[in-house]
């Protein structure tokens, strides 16, 4: 909480934008408890069924919400509640518990909770984000269960008398489902992520949601005057009248905003003096096609597969990947869509048990890495797009190289695939392009050799800063020095930029530095020839690069450039969209 002389504002994670103002609506959940009992020898097959009915209770309970959300919002979105059921599917945890009903002969509830419990204890040591988040999908599904042991009815969200903003410890993707839009206004949960189920569905659902606010639910009472601002990340609770009419004012100019940036959606984004610049997408789910191309994008820039594994929860199949990746080619043709390699770190591949903990995952077996040391498993990503691919405008994008060594080795087991497909008469883009993301410093600064060996280069600089000042950006007690404008990371940028057009390729970016309207001047000055961004973004993006004349920008950049400090060029930067922009700003503020 940050603490102000009117204004008490809680800073959380933003997990889908917008602004929502209205009264709190505190989503009380009774702690269930959990008595140990001992069993007769006799009740002991009797518990043990038990356990198994109410696992089927809730098996049945799950399948409703999936055929509920199937007709809201597709079958794509639907998939993330077979997570749930796999997590009841689970033999290794059910195993455990009917073997400690039997052995120990102690009631059902007591035992489930305690192997569950014992297995998030294990999973929340881990330092990787998104097995963290999957903590929320373990504790929703065994409450369910617990629920059915216990005789305690699901609670569930039940229309709100007037509009009003749910504040919650944690919520689960059911409890998004039964939000009815209008009455609800947004959500604000102590518990969550960026890439939680939850923060997927709310940004589906247009639902303003901040979460990760830790201990926010516990300060209220309930019916107070909240703001909820889903762009910054942050919860005013009981703002004054200023600080409301301000809020106010800036949601109707956001949507004005939005309204008037809407008129630019079919215009190309191009410099005054007829620079274009490729303005793509970032997307992580199926559905997020649509808003891209709502909102002008020319193709997608990156599509993260790993959140087809997401989805899933499992390693997804050859066949269910081909589906997705046709999808995505047809419905951008002719615009180009780029698939990116999984990027996703050892302790994400839950058949291979030895990797299950990792010291520093941040740093050790992922993306690139784990597919070339699992050969059959990347060459079913490969094939899969390489089936799709038939319109001609898919391409490779590899996560993570780190060298010339990895990108040579990825190439000969895509001329593998490609060989199989020959020999078995499957078509596919003979001329599909092979691109790498430039997110380790060891990779910028071998740009001029890489180049030779691949079609593009994308810019990652969310990890190209973290490895390259050595900041884990996750980590609260050194965030700030985490610098996306630091010298050295504009340097590399530059320098990617220059060997890859001195051989003849062209240079985009996917991270975050791509979003941010301050940079964009100066990576249209650098020379940068692709920006994808999040969808949402991309109106404002475009209006930057349309206002802009390419000789200014470069002049810019060389100005940039010889600064030496990162909170001078920032300001530098940041000066210079407020004096062309500050009209635009005045929404944001």
């Amino acid at each position: 909480m940050k603490n102000q002389k009117k204004n008490r504002i809680w800073l959380g994670i933003s997990a889908s934008p917008g602004i929502a103002i209205g009264r709190a609506y505190r989503l009380d959940r009774e702690e269930i408890k959990i008595k140990e009992e001992d069993l007769s020898s006799h009740q002991v097959e009797e518990e043990a069924l038990r356990f198994k009915k109410a696992l089927n209770e809730a098996k049945i309970e799950i399948s409703k919400l999936k055929e509920s959300i199937t007709k809201k919002l597709g079958s794509e979105h639907a998939k993330l509640f077979d997570a749930y059921l796999l997590i009841l599917e689970d033999e290794y945890i059910n195993q455990q518990v009917l073997s400690g009903i039997r052995e120990e002969k102690k009631n059902a509830e007591f035992i489930y909770n305690r192997v569950v419990q014992k297995t998030i204890q294990t999973i929340s040591l881990s330092r990787d984000e998104y097995l963290k988040e999957r903590v929320a999908d373990i504790s929703a599904v065994s409450n369910r269960v617990l629920n059915r042991l216990l005789g305690i009815k699901q609670h569930t969200i039940e229309p709100l008398e007037t509009p009003g903003i749910i504040v919650a410890h944690s919520l689960a993707p059911g409890d998004v489902v039964q939000m009815k839009k209008g009455n609800v206004l947004g959500f604000a949960t102590d518990t969550g992520g960026k890439t939680s189920h939850v923060a997927l569905l709310a940004k589906s659902f247009g639902f303003p949601a901040v979460v990760g606010l830790k201990t926010f639910f516990s300060s209220l009472k309930g019916g107070e005057m909240l703001i909820l601002d889903g762009d910054e990340g942050e919860v005013i609770l009981s703002p004054d009248e200023l600080t409301l009419k301000s809020y106010e004012a800036k949601r109707e100019k956001l949507l004005e905003r939005k309204r008037s940036l809407a008129d630019l959606t079919g215009l190309p984004a191009e410099t005054k003096d007829k620079r274009k610049i490729e303005l793509s997408a970032n997307i992580e789910l199926l559905s997020d096609v649509d808003t891209a191309i709502e909102n002008g994008a020319q193709g997608i820039g990156l599509f993260r597969t790993e959140y087809l594994y997401l989805a899933s929860s499992d390693l997804p199949g050859e066949e269910e990947q081909y589906q997705a990746y046709s999808f995505l080619a047809r419905k951008v043709y002719p615009q180009n869509v780029i698939i990116r390699t999984f990027d996703m770190g050892g302790d994400k591949f839950v058949q291979d048990a030895e990797r299950v903990y990792e010291a520093n995952p941040f740093l050790g077996w992922r993306a690139i890495r784990a597919c070339l040391d699992l050969p059959d498993f990347f060459k079913t990503q490969l094939r899969a797009i390489l089936k799709a691919s038939s319109l001609g405008n898919l391409s490779i994008m590899l996560p993570m190289i780190s060298g010339l060594e990895e990108l040579l080795k990825s190439k000969e087991l895509l001329e593998e695939v490609k060989s199989e497909l020959r020999e078995k008469k499957v078509p596919f883009d003979e001329k599909i392009k092979l691109g790498i993301m430039i997110e380790i410093p060891s990779a910028a600064l071998e740009a001029d050799s890489l180049a030779q060996h691949c079609d593009f280069f994308s810019i990652g600089t969310n990890d190209l800063i973290q490895y390259t000042l050595a900041v884990d950006r996750t980590n609260e007690r050194i965030a700030h020095l985490y610098q996306s404008f630091h010298p050295s990371i504009l340097k590399l940028i530059k320098k990617t930029v220059e060997d890859g057009h001195k051989n003849n390729i062209w240079v985009g970016m996917c991270g975050e530095m791509a979003t941010d309207p301050k940079a964009t001047s100066f990576l249209v000055g650098l020379g940068i020839d692709e920006l994808s961004t999040s969808p949402l973004a991309i109106p404002q993006i475009k209006k930057i690069i349309r206002s802009i004349e390419f000789e200014e920008a470069r002049n810019l950049a060389e100005q940039a450039m010889k600064l030496n400090d990162s909170k001078d060029i920032e300001r530098f930067l940041d000066e210079d969209y407020q004096r062309k922009f500050s009209h635009e700003n005045s929404a944001r503020t």
